[in-house]
């Protein structure tokens, strides 16, 4: 409970209201209090996207109310480079902004994904990763501009409200939640590491930043990251894929490898060996309960990426129309 008490000392707990009279969008940002982090897969009824945001989470979904498809997108995006990153630190939870270079590469990570279908937004709260998405989405043909939901308060809540029902037209939600944060690297946060690695010894070091079940001293092993980001996309992120909506997650190395673990169904040893570049968007498809990896668009052009399914091919076409 330290490290969560932690996590949300540096963040706004988000629990939005999704814009009125869209499909439902489950927001609910209960986090799960686990012992153990088993991956497995999720019933449909724990699938199922809330019908009021505002109610009391529901799992079921009335058999009167179609499902908006029955396949979907989804993009993970781990942030662009981080001035820490730039200057070799841990970083962990610390909010820092994205360097010149990490700009370059959200925005090269929207070019790639620019014909993939996004109709929400889910990303950390913190900075460097609300950039990447905001960045890589002025890249999208569809011209959409993705807005920030806030229900810290009631003024708040009644502030960010959108009336305009063509602005809403042309608006993504964006949920901002805590649980997707990088692990916390507790006394390592802000040190070098090269430096560390003297001090400690290198094989410490190591077990610090790749043992899934080892933690850094006060900080999160990735076992414990799992835990929250696994948890919170089960509960909020993948019932909206199993509605038929399409999901970008711009996160952080670890809760995406948390997250990636889930999908492709890794091992503990696995995934503590998996690597993710920054600013490089992975693409899955959603169908019948299942995640189906395709890889990384190279780019908006690439004929292989929309010839993965017909429903990607006919939203890059009717993109194409609309924009021509």
């Amino acid at each position: 409970m330290a490290t969560v008490a932690s996590h949300q000392a540096i963040a706004s707990h988000y629990k939005p209201s999704h814009f009125p009279n869209q499909p439902p969008l489950n927001v609910t940002m209960k986090l799960r209090q686990k012992k153990q982090f088993k991956i497995q897969a999720a019933t449909a009824a724990s699938q199922a996207p809330l019908l009021d945001p505002v109610l009391s989470p529901s799992k079921t979904i009335p058999q009167s109310y179609k499902k908006k498809s029955n396949e979907a997108s989804l993009i993970l995006i781990r942030h662009g480079e981080s001035l820490w990153n730039e200057k070799n630190l841990f970083t962990g939870c610390v909010d820092v902004p994205l360097t010149e270079k990490g700009v370059a590469e959200a925005i090269q990570a929207g070019k790639r994904i620019s014909n993939i279908p996004v109709d929400l937004i889910f990303t950390s709260s913190l900075i460097r990763a609300q950039m990447t998405a905001m960045l890589a989405m002025t890249q999208h043909r569809c011209k959409k501009v993705p807005i920030i939901l806030h229900d810290e308060s009631e003024k708040a809540q009644t502030w960010s409200h959108v009336f305009s029902e063509e602005t809403r037209k042309q608006s993504i939600p964006v949920i901002a939640a805590w649980q997707l944060n990088e692990r916390m690297y507790g006394e390592l946060q802000g040190l070098n590491k090269e430096e560390t690695a003297e001090r400690y010894g290198t094989q410490q070091v190591h077990e610090w930043r790749r043992s899934y079940h080892i933690p850094p001293p006060k900080g999160e092993s990735l076992e414990m990251c799992a835990e929250r980001a696994v948890a919170y996309f089960e509960d909020n992120i993948q019932p909206e894929l199993a509605f038929g909506n399409n999901v970008l997650i711009a996160a952080h190395g670890n809760s995406l490898r948390s997250i990636i673990m889930y999908l492709d169904k890794l091992t503990t040893q696995e995934v503590t060996s998996l690597e993710l570049s920054t600013g490089l968007p992975l693409l899955y498809i959603f169908k019948d309960r299942k995640f189906m990896r395709r890889g990384s668009p190279v780019g908006p052009t690439e004929a292989g990426v929309y010839a993965y399914t017909k429903r990607l091919a006919q939203y890059r076409q009717k993109l194409d129309e609309t924009l021509n």
